[in-house]
């Protein structure tokens, strides 16, 4: 049963994270407390591995496609090594219950702005980061169909020349995500992506693809700050891999055929349930 319940999640999980470069980490721990079993700081250790693992593979997938921005992913996930020790430090000196308790917080909080996400750009000069609706379509149509691979050229805006004031923001928000991954054990790409929309004017697959080596990036530093700390439950974390990356290479296809708001939308309704159900049982 146990393994049944891994695999699923690990599907799921994976789904997520190859359709919108983030999200499966934040699933990671509550399936592994409340389906698997496991204890809250266990969880958040073993999360580390799975998302790290799954994220890996699928930036390879995301790379292959053009949508991974080696460079700044790099510097993105160097600037919140530090974070990451900090926040694996308070990890340990905290209940599991208030790390529950923040876990459900921070979901309600990624869900609500991800839904406000979903109301503004309306128009596709408003996105400081995409083409309109339509071209992108006509561009994943594109690809898709054979013989005309070349030719097609990705509707982009200029990306912005390189300020104190964005790698002020590139570098804050670095050290969140790497923050967060540590106490937490999520990857942060419910933040990420939305950083390099903002401050660095990616387009969202661009976005998503780099948000994937960035959590790959945090995840095994704050894995590394773990070492010789924790017992892995490799009998549970080797199938939830394995799932989650099979997953995340349909969640890839997904995103190339599903509108990012309405992957946003559904993602969103799915952290909002599950926030609810991880609050009742923390303080209950």
């Amino acid at each position: 049963m146990t393994l049944a319940l891994a695999v699923g999640f690990g599907l799921v999980i994976g789904l997520t994270l190859g359709a919108l470069g983030g999200g499966g980490s934040i699933l990671t721990v509550p399936a592994l407390v409340y389906a698997v079993g496991e204890t809250a700081r266990s969880a958040t250790t073993d999360s580390l591995i799975i998302v790290g693992l799954t994220a890996g593979v699928a930036t390879l997938g995301h790379a292959r496609a053009g949508r991974v921005r080696w460079g700044a992913g790099l510097a993105f996930g160097v600037a919140g090594i530090a974070a990451s020790f900090a926040g694996t430090a308070l990890n340990a000196r905290v209940d599991p219950k208030v790390l529950l308790v923040c876990f459900a917080t921070l979901m309600i909080v990624a869900a609500a702005a991800m839904l406000a996400k979903t109301t503004v750009h309306t128009h596709p000069e408003d996105d400081p980061g995409a083409g309109s609706p339509a071209d992108l379509d006509e561009q994943a149509a594109a690809l898709r169909r054979p013989g005309t691979l070349t030719g097609v050229r990705p509707v982009r805006t200029a990306a912005p020349r390189l300020s104190v004031a964005v790698a002020i923001r590139v570098v804050l928000a670095g050290l969140v995500v790497g923050f967060l991954t540590g106490f937490l054990g999520v990857g942060g790409g419910f933040i990420i992506v939305p950083a390099l929309v903002l401050t660095l004017r990616y387009d969202m697959p661009t976005a998503v693809g780099t948000s994937l080596l960035i959590i790959s990036v945090n995840s095994g530093v704050a894995l590394l700050a773990r070492s010789g700390q924790q017992h892995f439950h490799w009998a549970v974390i080797a199938p939830f891999t394995l799932a989650a990356i099979a997953g995340s290479s349909a969640g890839k296809r997904v995103a190339d055929r599903v509108s990012s708001a309405q992957l946003t939308r559904a993602f969103a309704v799915l952290l909002l349930a599950v926030a609810s159900y991880v609050l009742l049982r923390a303080i209950g």
